[in-house]
């Protein structure tokens, strides 16, 4: 669509008196919300935050995020009392008689709790859990296998006859496999003489959950059962077949990178490689030992992926990307702490490749079929969150027959979709599963997702296999610098909503009746591809353009088009259109030639060149050298990506690189514009990709459309739909590959990272507003610019 002549020079245009560049009206003009890279985190002396994250109230922003870098470059792995207790119950090797770490020994010696337990509360008021009693449990049996603490014994035993109704307690959260690891526990405390301070009664219902859970019948297949029933091994003791389990054992000596599991196998097979593994987990951490080791890869993948959700990952860019080569050597070397953990592999892989690392699908090959999931731990405990990763990663290709990841893609989809409709999936984790599901990847608008994290983020961690609750071990941090910086974010927004509403008015685009003049939603389309608070130039051209191509869209389509002839070279909804576009395009042009150091008004003008031609085409190719520059992204991308801050050189806007970015953007644009609005334009004569996709009717070529043509047969219509979604799919993979893969992420590019990612975020403003029909039209678009820009958090309590 043209808005500016390709030969405009910065001067006046052709055959138009400069009377005519002037602003229809004096209005009083809100100025433009300044905003720098200095101050685009949202910067203050103190937060203001309240919920959850309360607690931080008044506390430093630098001093948060020097809390949260810390946990980020190396986080620390919690204690888990519960494994710290098994280690320490093993013995020198060759004696029965003296424990071979005593640093664990001495560590449980000195961290009971007042209350005489070990371990930690899951919740904010500091309730007696399972975790708890599981955890007292092993440091009471650590103590008295080696005779020590008989005072931190009685009060543990104490601890746990007055809390024992939590351990039959059905309605109680329990870590994975508590009917088996305390109640085996149980039978070796009683067998050793120790009393616990509770009913018989109460005893033999533990013992009969023992016997229920080896009788149920849990997801997954026999080989899942046995990888269980393996893991939970300290619990069996001598009924467990140990030369069974040692087929688990891996390379760094361990049983699932379990130390509870690990130091039992030590105790009952005396096996050197897992002794091996227990010294060295020891000599590095002193005292204490985690409930997964090592899990380093895990956690800090976890603490990158939660700050890319909350939106404020550009914080800890550097540290980020040291991450991610670190992560890129471990996967280029096969490791098994990333290559052998579904989740970490999964989550690894998705990461890499969309912050532009060469990683091959073929890392995620033995993840291809479902018998990966059917026969592992996962699937017996009907684990949800290696499924959804799995499910997440399937959607970063950039090949059109990538069978690995279409088939993890498939299989995990489908599973999900199971667990949902069996209500098999936790209240916590299913809007994640339902939204990940009806969204794409690219469909997603990531600062209203940034917002419903904030909302729903968990500041006591997750529960994650044996024992233990495990966060970043700085979410409280995360949560406040979030909560500040959408503040922040949304207060700029609202100060450019201000400023287009003073510029509408400025130019008397109001007047325009027939037009879609609509700021709020034209700032949401912007923020979408532009939502960090530094870019508020580009996203105002971008609104700006926006709201024109729409009122030169319906001027053409009929709205407002005037006898010109009347009143000289134009009507006077084209003068106001012309000084609008005109004036904006000045403002805009100077601002973009501070930041390239150079005029680009030429390319400006180019770049918004539309010529509408008789010629109808007869082939998608014809139809889409046609249709993608009229999908307008010409007057509003280009414009946009000079104001990123970044040097767009000249030779990068006329590279065949850009004009493909832009070509696939547009692609995704204006096909997904014609599936949804095909009834609309075959009703009014005109023509697009579902129409040409049509057997010919009688009359050929020329009759598709209207023009009295026959109505097609929904069946034809459907197909001519699919097929038109599958070339979306396409332009998605090529467009996906230029900006995140090699083909465009490597160093070779002459175009910005930044510039090449706005037009990936272009389609996805497309695949947002075309989910039903007509973006500008849907309620559904203006609630979606309320709660970004307009609607506060509302954080949990």
């Amino acid at each position: 669509m043209m808005l500016l002549s390709s030969s405009y020079s910065g001067g006046q245009f052709p055959g138009v008196s400069p009377l005519g560049t002037r602003p229809k009206r004096s209005t009083t003009v809100v100025p433009r919300p300044v905003v720098t890279r200095a101050t685009a985190g949202g910067v203050r002396n103190n937060l203001e935050v309240v919920g959850n994250a309360g607690t931080l109230q008044g506390m430093d922003i630098d001093e948060l995020r020097v809390i949260v870098r810390k946990q980020l470059q190396g986080v620390e792995l919690s204690p888990s009392s519960y494994d710290t207790a098994w280690v320490a119950m093993v013995p020198v090797q060759g004696s029965r008689q003296s424990p071979c770490f005593p640093q664990c020994v001495e560590w449980i010696l000195q961290n009971q709790q007042e209350d005489g337990s070990w371990g930690h509360s899951a919740g904010p008021s500091g309730e007696v859990n399972k975790d708890i009693l599981l955890s007292t449990l092993a440091c009471v049996l650590a103590l008295n296998i080696w005779n020590v603490g008989q005072d931190h014994i009685r009060r543990g035993l104490s601890f746990i006859g007055r809390n024992f109704s939590v351990a039959i307690d059905g309605q109680c959260a329990a870590p994975v496999g508590f009917n088996i690891t305390f109640s085996g526990m149980l039978r070796l405390a009683i067998g050793m003489g120790l009393k616990f301070p509770v009913m018989e009664t109460d005893i033999d219902s533990i013992f009969r959950l023992r016997e229920v859970e080896f009788e149920r019948d849990a997801g997954g297949t026999a080989s899942a059962r046995k990888a269980f029933m393996a893991y939970v091994s300290e619990g069996l003791g001598r009924e467990q077949d140990w030369d069974h389990v040692m087929a688990y054992q891996r390379k760094n000596g361990s049983l699932f990178n379990s130390p509870s599991t690990t130091a039992a196998s030590a105790i009952h097979s005396c096996n050197d490689r897992a002794l091996d593994y227990l010294v060295s987990l020891t000599s590095k951490l002193g005292g204490p030992v985690p409930a997964i080791y090592p899990d380093k890869v895990y956690s800090q993948l976890c603490m990158v992926d939660t700050l890319e959700k909350m939106g404020i990952s550009s914080d800890f860019a550097c540290d980020i990307r040291d991450i991610l080569d670190m992560t890129y050597s471990c996967w280029m070397q096969d490791e098994e702490e990333i290559m052998l953990d579904m989740a970490t592999c999964a989550k690894a892989f998705r990461l890499l490749r969309m912050h532009g690392y060469d990683v091959s699908s073929e890392g995620m090959a033995r993840f291809a079929e479902r018998s990966s999931f059917d026969d592992s731990i996962h699937a017996y405990l009907n684990d949800t969150k290696p499924l959804l990763e799995l499910y997440k990663s399937s959607q970063v290709h950039f090949l059109e027959e990538d069978f690995i990841l279409e088939n993890i893609g498939s299989w995990s989809a489908k599973l999900l979709k199971q667990q949902l409709s069996f209500n098999k999936i936790s209240k916590s984790l299913m809007p994640e599963v339902e939204y990940a599901l009806k969204y794409p990847f690219y469909a997603t608008v990531e600062v209203l997702e940034h917002k419903g994290n904030i909302e729903r983020f968990n500041v006591n961690g997750f529960q994650r296999l044996k024992s233990g609750y495990c966060g970043s071990g700085a979410d409280k941090e995360i949560l406040a610098l979030a909560v500040n910086k959408f503040h922040y974010a949304q207060s700029v927004y609202q100060q450019e909503l201000r400023y287009l509403e003073s510029w509408v008015a400025e130019f008397g685009l109001d007047e325009l009746k027939f037009a879609r003049v609509i700021p709020l939603q034209s700032l949401l389309s912007a923020v979408v591809p532009l939502f960090p608070c530094e870019l508020s130039d580009a996203r105002i051209a971008w609104s700006q353009n926006a709201i024109l191509t729409a009122v030169v869209d319906d001027l053409f389509d009929g709205g407002g088009w005037d006898d010109h002839g009347e009143i000289g070279f134009c009507s006077s909804n084209v003068e106001i259109m012309f000084n609008a576009v005109y004036n904006t395009t000045k403002r805009i042009g100077a601002k973009a030639a501070l930041v390239q150091k150079r005029c680009v008004i030429d390319h400006i003008a180019e770049q918004a060149e539309w010529a509408a031609g008789k010629h109808i085409p007869a082939t998608m190719g014809e139809y889409m050298s046609v249709a993608e520059p009229s999908f307008a992204l010409g007057p509003i991308v280009p414009v946009s990506a000079y104001l990123l801050g970044e040097e767009l050189p000249e030779e990068a806007v006329r590279s065949p690189e850009y004009g493909r970015l832009l070509g696939l953007a547009s692609a995704v644009g204006r096909l997904l514009n014609d599936v949804m609005t095909y009834e609309k334009e075959m009703g009014t004569g005109k023509l697009n990709s579902v129409v040409l996709l049509q057997p010919l009717a009688a009359g050929g070529a020329a009759s598709r459309g209207g023009g009295g043509a026959p109505a097609p047969a929904p069946a034809s219509v459907e197909a001519a739909r699919a097929e038109v979604r599958r070339a979306i799919q396409a332009s998605w993979r090529d467009l996906h590959g230029l900006v995140f893969g090699s083909g465009g992420g490597s160093s070779s590019s002459i175009i910005p990272r930044p510039c090449r990612e706005v037009f990936w975020h272009t389609g996805k403003v497309a695949s947002v507003f075309y989910q039903e029909g007509d973006g500008y039209a849907r309620k559904a678009m203006r609630s979606m610019a309320n709660a970004v820009i307009l609607e506060p958090l509302h954080l949990q309590e």
